[in-house]
């Protein structure tokens, strides 16, 4: 079964442990991602739907918004991943946040520094230390995936939302997040109908307005588990489920795991 080892939340993002067996349904995030294996069956990570496998010699980065989901290639036991969420900040005026390219090889020098990152994590002797270990690693597959680049070319665009009313249409979901918007009232306050809304969004954002509400979603539901001691039922109540179940099944096939399980692992650096 799919369970989060360990969980840190500082300033440069999240970083996640995570013993998976099971797909994820696809999804995207705001975030930049770079996906590590550390044990086990190497997997494979679906970015824009083309496979990338993830193995102890490779590192997959996944820029902010790409559709992507996790293959586990062993159902059975399950394999280590570490995997970084970081913050778009954190690259501001460095190339702005994207990566060089999808898949990369993994150094030498990055394999160490992934290990022994990925081991801080499951320690954490100083939350400050790790913090600081992460965003070199960060800085180190940053700089990594753009040296790369011209060896395996991905063409990555990152283009900017420049219609106003998918604008608009942002600037209502991120007011009202919540499971329970529905996305034809959007369209109609955006002034398009709903065939014209939903090609025109994801014309400009690469993504389709249901998973762009969904993960709102999520970073909401995230927040809400480390940041609060509201209960499951409640945070999944706040974001407009019916029932807690209705939010854990949500949560489990966007994050791999219960939310009860990602609370219990999770360490907070607060500011």
């Amino acid at each position: 079964m799919s369970r989060a080892l360990a969980v840190f939340h500082g300033h440069f993002g999240r970083a996640t442990i995570y013993q998976l067996n099971r797909p994820f349904n696809v999804h995207a995030h705001r975030e930049g991602h770079l996906i590590f294996h550390v044990g086990g069956t190497p997997g494979c990570v679906e970015v824009i739907a083309q496979p990338r496998p993830v193995r102890e010699d490779t590192v997959v980065a996944v820029n902010p918004w790409e559709p992507h989901n996790f293959l586990p290639n062993d159902l059975a036991n399950g394999a280590l991943f570490f995997v970084l969420y970081v913050n778009p900040e954190w690259f501001a005026g460095v190339r702005g946040l994207r990566f060089g390219c999808t898949q990369f090889k993994r150094t030498a020098t990055l394999d160490r520094n992934i290990r022994q990152a990925a081991a801080m994590v499951c320690g954490a002797p100083s939350l400050n230390g790790l913090d600081g270990e992460l965003r070199n690693l960060i800085d180190a597959c940053h700089e990594e995936s753009w040296c790369q680049a011209d060896a395996s070319p991905d063409g990555r665009g990152g283009a900017a939302v420049t219609d106003f009313r998918v604008r608009k249409s942002i600037k209502l979901l991120a007011e009202g997040v919540g499971a329970e918007i529905e996305l034809d009232a959007i369209a109609r306050e955006a002034g398009l109908s709903r065939p014209h809304f939903y090609k025109l969004f994801r014309t400009q954002t690469g993504v389709t307005p249901h998973l762009y509400l969904n993960t709102l979603v999520m970073e909401k539901a995230l927040d809400s588990l480390v940041a609060t001691e509201a209960s499951i039922a409640d945070i999944g109540f706040d974001l407009g489920f019916s029932s807690q179940s209705g939010f854990t099944r949500f949560f489990a096939a966007n994050v791999g795991m219960a939310p009860t399980d990602y609370r219990r692992a999770a360490k907070v650096l607060r500011a």
